[in-house]
This record gives structure tokens, sequence and C-alpha cells, in this order.
């Protein structure tokens, strides 16, 4: 009996190539799979420049790693991020995938499984809450009274 595979599967194949595992993970991270990125940085945190300190701590670490860059993130931005792989020696390839679009804007990879658990930078919860509760503490403490009785 033949495999599973239909003409269609074989027609795409031939015009695409064959099917690599885990497609869906290598468009979200840059063409690299997961259990290889030492630090991933979102668009947001590359254009932000949020990620540097703690890209620049992972480059020290991981100086055979590579630096995989998303194209959809304008040179501006990226300036930094190749600046630091410079200062280390770290090689950097810019990837463009117009067909499979991610929230990703930077990887720092090896060639091989390092399964590093936790890649991505966790952001600090602003502190803008703690000063709220402590200014017009006479108002708070008005209001917290009115509260109780309304």
């Amino acid at each position: 009996m033949m495999s599973d595979k239909n003409v269609d599967d074989y027609i795409t194949e031939g015009i695409y190539g064959k099917r690599r595992p885990k497609e869906a993970e290598r468009e979200q991270f840059l063409g690299t799979l997961r259990e290889r990125i030492v630090l991933a940085l979102t668009k947001g945190q590359v254009m932000s420049d949020k990620g540097l300190a703690k890209l620049e701590e992972a480059m020290q670490q991981h100086r055979d790693a590579k630096l995989l860059i998303n194209g959809d993130v304008g040179y501006r931005f990226l300036k930094e991020e190749k600046q630091l792989a410079d200062k280390y020696n770290i090689s950097y390839t810019t990837i463009s995938n117009e067909e499979k679009p991610t929230d990703i804007g930077a990887v720092l990879a090896y060639d091989y499984a390092v399964d590093q658990e936790e890649i991505f930078i966790n952001e600090e919860e602003p502190a803008e809450e703690q000063q709220d509760t402590s200014n017009d503490k006479n108002d708070s403490f008005l209001s917290k009274i009115k509260n109780w009785f309304s």
C-alpha cells in the first residue's frame, strides 16, 4: 500500500521542496528552532531597546551563538543590536520572510539544540500603580470611608 501522500502533496513537494519538521516553529523564530535559542526579543523590545542589557549579557555568555534579525524591523531600530554583535564578534544575519509574519524581532541562537528553558524577557510591571495609591492619602482615606456608607 502507498503512503498517505496524495497527488497535491507530491506537486507541492516538487515545487517547494520537502517540508521540514517543525516548519511553523521555524517561521516564528526567524528560521531556527526554539530548542536552539538562547534569547528571543519581540519586535517591540527591539524597537524600544528594552532587551539590550539582556542581549549583551547573553552575548557575553554565548560567544559562539549567532544573531538572527527580523528584516521587517527598520534598520535604525537594529543599530544597537548590530553594534553589540560586532563588539562580541557574533555574526548576524537579517531574515526576511514576507509570507510568514512573526512578532519576533531578534534571536540569539546556536546551530544545535541548547534547550534554554526561558528564552523570552519578562518585562517588569510599571511601578506607577504604587505611586497612585501613596498620593493624596487624605482623599483615598475619605473615599474609603464614603464607600463604606454608600
